[in-house]
């Protein structure tokens, strides 16, 4: 026992704790990259779901409850009946048990707001009431409907008297019930407590009606009151007669207890039943759209309208316009949501670039590293898995923060999506690194190969593969230019696609590009020139990462950038078109004398136009109406050129007293009338005068129309020849204070505001903020990618720094040299990028319309909004590539100077 050797046991240092120590600073900067990415990838969606949300609410909101509730009807029960059967089947308890009922026909995702939904019985005639005191605006006697209405206690306010009540059973032999009217009926109608209404029921006395309360609404938005407007508010009709003053009677809404609904069996009102299921907007989502429709079409003419006729009536029916609200905005959500969906194609495929290239940095630095554990034996799935247990150690815990930071950034919204971004950011950033080192270590070598871009050959796969990716961006630009952007989801990658063509075509040319270059090189003075060639041909053939990277952000931000100035430029151009210069008070009368004195001396206003407005005129006595505007011609040839909306040469304008006035007209016009003959045009009052059209032009800055004619103002009579409208140019203009400078009630509209208008739905301006953000995360991390690559490199610069100081390189001579090193990507890098971008808005532009994220969705666009390149998102994105490509040369040129050369020289540093 005492000579037994004692076994020592292994201490084997654990693999993920020894690398984490080893490189703290590595694997801070990893977990804030992956937490910072998974957070942008988890808010995307949620943002979406967001914005999309808001703008379903507000259609549905634009829409008023009247359209969008959902009103299931059925006719009064069989005349063969008894009455008891008949009274009972309009009593309140038989008709609050058929809504509970019915509510559960209902199908998801569409929720009922049961607390402005209603059911009673309501007449679908309304009878003329022969009371004299009710009032006759031309003699016809005024009309009630009676509607016996659930709920009123609940969403009424008693301003007098009481709320109607039934002491007794009623049926349809009853002479009297009790009702309530709105503050709005009773003043309308001059109705008071007590009052006293005979509605007609035939053969029998006239059922007498008495007031007891006025009530006043608790919500009159509601869709308790909304859904039939009648209740809340009465109607002064006017029937469709011939003639300048028509007839017209008073319609308005009594409101029986719901207990007194058999009395309508007694009347001509012809009751009906009704369960009225206002849906709850709260709880509907943009993403249940195709379920909501099929849950609105199964109501209207579906099983779900079966089963609520088996539990009402087999007569009922369902009417509702909300199908259409569903519709109008799918129309406009459908325009959008490929415009965003390409920024977030670039936008992804950067940040995936980004993930993979850190990847790349981490395995080249620890080349030799993975080399010896590869010699001494390390399986590749050994390493690989190693590998992958350090990265997630890191990336899961910041891809989780991340995702954390996300929900709470972004309350609103679905979570999976969010979840699901979020981990394809966690798993990416995991692989990139095993990946990478399987790649470059499958096989054990002695020395690394040599993958310079100037001398590689690309392989048959390379070419494979670029021949496939040529094909898929083809297909995908050709359906966007035939189908628009309702093709799809190939559609929304196709600036991708053109980024990575482009980048692999430029990596192709790339070392022929630098043999080019070479000789001229050579022949310099110095070696600064020649070895920067030199050292840029030693690039990697790896690059490509990087440079696809630095394409695609740069594609994305031109195609973003152009479909945002595009935007702004159709909105600019619509407010111009409807407002026709800076500001503009209109009236339909002549203004004031001093009118134009006093609106010149308003602060920010440097110019005022007068123009007179004729908008009845009628060439030759024709039947058309034609604007015609008596102008100043100097003073309104001078906005006009301003503004680019038909600009004419005044002179045109000037002719004789005794000669026909010369005339500037729309083509319209021209084409109606000629432009070689005079004819007559007719004023309002009258009198006429004699024009002959001399040019023509498409539009003019007075009027939005298509019709007009343009004359000088003192060539006609009295008062056409004083003006009625105002048009301003200026900065910061008042509303309020024009307004009070005109006088009278003449309108103003300021073209600021009127743009301010366009965005009229959260779905525009929230797709626009997204589209704004995807761009700049995308550029973001395409900076983060370019400084990958210089930071990739910069150990083997900062050697070749040090050994060429102690050889006699000044300072200046190793800054030009990494600023001449770093040129010919860069410069490749920002070409090829405001070239694809370029490339890629001409190709695409003609299948996208701007039209419907630039203005709102109820006005009928002036001009269609086209997407054109625009020159500064398709420069200044290059340029800063290059700046910042040379800032970072020279950033390290300076540093390395700084630590000098022993510090960057070792012994048995392979560098």
């Amino acid at each position: 026992m005492a000579g037994r050797p004692v076994p020592v046991a292994r201490v084997v240092a654990p693999w993920v704790r020894t690398r984490l120590r080893t490189a703290p600073g590595a694997a801070a900067a990893l977990a804030l990259l992956v937490a910072l990415t998974a957070c942008l990838a988890g808010a995307y969606p949620r943002a979406v779901d967001r914005y999309e949300d808001a703008g379903l609410d507000r259609a549905l909101r634009l829409a008023r409850p009247e359209h969008t509730t959902v009103r299931l009807s059925a006719p009064q029960p069989d005349l063969g009946l008894p009455p008891g059967r008949r009274a009972e089947a309009l009593r309140p308890a038989t008709l609050e048990r058929q809504y509970e009922k019915v509510l559960g026909t209902v199908g998801s995702p569409l929720a009922v707001d049961r607390a402005q939904s209603a059911y009673g019985v309501a007449g679908t005639v309304t009878p003329a009431v022969p009371d004299p005191w009710l009032p006759r605006p031309t003699g016809l006697p005024a009309r009630v409907s009676l509607t016996a209405r659930s709920g009123l206690a609940e969403h009424a306010r008693v301003r007098t008297g009481r709320l109607p009540r039934a002491a007794h059973p009623v049926d349809g032999t009853a002479a009297e019930v009790e009702a309530a009217v709105t503050a709005a009926t009773a003043r309308s109608l001059h109705i008071r407590v007590g009052s006293v209404i005979h509605v007609p029921a035939p053969g029998r006395r006239p059922l007498a009606v008495r007031v007891t309360g006025i009530l006043l609404p608790r919500d009159p938005d509601g869709a308790y009151w909304s859904t039939v407007p009648l209740l809340r508010t009465p109607t002064l009709v006017t029937l469709p007669d011939p003639g300048p003053d028509p007839d017209k009677y008073w319609l308005g809404a009594l409101l029986l207890a719901p207990e007194a609904a058999p009395a309508l069996l007694g009347t001509g009102t012809a009751p009906d039943r009704y369960w009225h299921l206002a849906p709850d907007l709260r709880g509907l989502h943009a993403h249940d759209l195709d379920r909501l429709k099929s849950a609105v079409a199964a109501l209207e003419a579906g099983p779900a309208l079966q089963r609520a006729r088996a539990l009402t009536d087999d007569g009922a029916g369902v009417d509702t316009e909300l199908d259409d609200a569903l519709a109008s905005f799918s129309r406009l959500r459908s325009g959008i949501a490929p415009l965003v969906a390409v920024a977030a194609a670039g936008t992804a495929t950067v940040v995936a670039v980004v993930l993979l290239m850190t990847g790349a940095l981490a395995a080249d630095r620890r080349r030799t590293e993975l080399a010896l554990l590869r010699a001494r034996g390390a399986s590749v799935t050994g390493l690989a898995g190693r590998l992958l247990a350090e990265t997630a150690v890191v990336a899961v815990p910041a891809g989780a923060l991340g995702l954390a930071a996300a929900l709470l950034a972004v309350p609103a919204g679905r979570v999976t999506p969010a979840v699901l971004a979020a981990l394809a950011v966690t798993l990416t950033a995991c692989a990139a690194l095993p990946v990478r080192a399987v790649a470059a270590h499958r096989a054990v070598r002695l020395a690394p190969p040599r993958e310079d871009a100037a001398s590689v050959r690309p392989s048959r796969r390379r070419t494979v593969a670029e021949l496939t990716l040529l094909v898929l961006a083809a297909g995908a630009v050709a359906t966007l230019r035939r189908r628009g952007t309702s093709g799809d989801q190939l559609v929304a990658v196709a600036p991708v696609l053109v980024g990575v063509i482009a980048a692999l075509l430029l990596l192709r040319l790339y070392p022929l590009l630098l043999r080019r270059l070479s000789g001229p090189a050579g022949r310099l003075r110095g070696v600064v020139g020649h070895l920067s060639l030199a050292r840029a041909g030693r690039t990697q053939a790896s690059a490509v990462l990087p440079l696809l990277a630095l394409l695609t952000a740069l594609t994305t931000a031109a195609f973003g950038g152009s479909v945002l100035a595009g935007v702004a430029e159709a909105r600019d151009r619509a407010a111009l078109l409807t407002v026709g210069a800076d500001a503009r008070a209109d009236a339909g009368a002549p203004l004031p004398a001093g009118a134009p004195d006093r609106v010149r001396s308003l602060p920010g206003v440097r110019a005022v136009t007068a123009v007179g407005i004729s908008y009845q005129a009628r060439p030759e006595g024709g039947q058309d109406e034609v604007p015609l505007l008596g102008v100043d011609p100097r003073g309104y040839a001078e906005l006009s050129a301003r503004t680019g909306l038909g600009a004419f040469p005044p002179d045109r304008l000037t002719g004789r007293p005794s000669r026909p006035l010369p005339a500037v007209a729309s083509p319209a016009v021209a084409s109606a009338h000629g432009t070689r003959r005079p004819f007559p045009v007719r004023l309002e009052d009258g009198s006429a005068v004699t024009v002959r059209i001399v040019l023509v032009r498409d539009r003019t800055p007075a009027v939005s129309g298509t019709d007009f004619l343009i004359v000088h103002r003192a060539g006609l009579p009295a008062p056409a020849n004083r003006p009625t409208t105002l048009l301003l140019t200026g900065d910061h203009l008042d509303a309020g204070a024009l307004r009070h400078a005109v006088g009278g009630t003449a309108g103003v509209r300021i073209r600021a505001e009127e743009r301010a208008r366009y965005a009229d739905s959260p779905l525009q301006s929230g797709a626009e903020h997204v589209y704004t953000a995807a761009v700049a995360a995308g550029a973001g991390f395409a900076v983060l990618a370019l400084l990958l690559s210089l930071l990739r490199a910069a150990p083997e610069r900062a050697a070749l720094l040090a050994r060429l100081r102690t050889m006699g390189l000044t300072r200046a001579g190793s800054r030009r040299l990494l600023i001449l090193e770093s040129l010919p990507q860069a410069v490749l890098a920002a070409a090829g990028g405001a070239l694809t971008g370029w490339s890629a808005i001409t190709l695409l532009s003609p299948g996208i319309d701007l039209t419907v994220i630039s203005l709102p969705s109820a006005q009928a666009p002036p001009t269609a909004a086209e997407l054109r390149p625009d020159t500064w998102s398709l420069t200044v994105p290059a340029v800063a590539v290059v700046t910042v490509a040379v800032g970072v040369a020279a950033l390290q040129a300076w540093w390395t100077g700084r630590r000098g050369s022993v510090t960057e020289l070792r012994a048995g540093d392979g560098r």
